[in-house]
């Protein structure tokens, strides 16, 4: 029996990197899963790789940014699906990297309003719902960037940051209720996001590389199986806490 199986997972921003990785692996563990994102030619290529492996999936295009789309997205999931047993908060943006005396209001909106209420209102419908079937697992993406400062990215430090906060209330405030809420705390990951920057900015991949104990960049699909086992009955008794997946970029100071 497969871990998941008649289980419904949310994946935001599953149509990418970590996301998508997360997608395939709940699919190949017998979940039913939603993804949620904005490029719809790439949802829809994830939804299609799950059915190609006799999974089942289906693509509901979301923008966190916007309150009217999260309302929808979890409406369309009811309808669907009647439940929501997991959710996995991912959508995220990087932003521009500045010294934050150049940093803008644009990127401060951009970045804050994508990572850390995105992942709010969506954690507020899920609890919702969670709340009305006697209980569920959320698992919010969060990053390293959120457990130490990260030169040139206050602003994106800053929300991961605030990620892990609003994982460690939350968890608090649900644990009697059977709400379990964690992090996972990526280091740098070889997703289309980072190479974005890498391309942008070629020096900062050996200046990246050189802050991993390990000597390598981690791939989407190591913090994939730290999601699934922060979502099943093996962490049943695992809430309010952040993994960090890094090679061991915190370990040192």
């Amino acid at each position: 029996m497969k871990r998941f199986t008649d289980k419904v997972a949310l994946v935001t921003g599953g149509n990418s990197g970590i996301g998508r990785a997360t997608a395939l692996a709940f699919a190949r563990d017998g979940a039913k899963v939603v993804i949620a994102a904005r490029r719809e030619n790439l949802g829809q290529a994830v939804v299609q790789e799950i059915k190609k492996e006799s999974g089942e999936a289906i693509f509901i295009k979301t923008d966190v940014t916007r309150p009217s789309d999260i309302e929808n997205l979890f409406k369309q999931i009811i309808e669907n699906y009647g439940k929501l047993d997991y959710a996995f908060n991912n959508a995220g943006v990087g932003g521009p990297m500045n010294r934050l005396s150049k940093e803008t209001m644009e990127t401060w909106d951009l970045v804050m309003n994508t990572n850390l209420r995105g992942v709010w209102l969506c954690m507020k419908y899920e609890i919702q719902q969670m709340l009305r079937q006697g209980g569920g697992a959320i698992v919010n993406t969060a990053s390293t960037a959120g457990i130490s400062g990260s030169p040139g990215a206050a602003i994106y430090s800053a929300s991961k940051h605030g990620v892990i906060g609003l994982t460690k209330s939350a968890a608090a405030d649900y644990a009697i209720k059977n709400i379990r809420m964690n992090a996972v705390c990526p280091g740098p990951i070889l997703t289309p996001m980072l190479e974005e920057i890498f391309d942008a900015r070629p020096p900062m991949k050996e200046a990246y590389l050189s802050t991993i104990l390990m000597g390598r960049f981690g791939v989407p699909q190591e913090i994939a199986g730290a999601v699934l086992w922060l979502c099943s009955k093996e962490a049943s008794f695992m809430t309010g806490y952040s993994i960090i997946i890094g090679g061991g970029q915190t370990v040192t100071p």
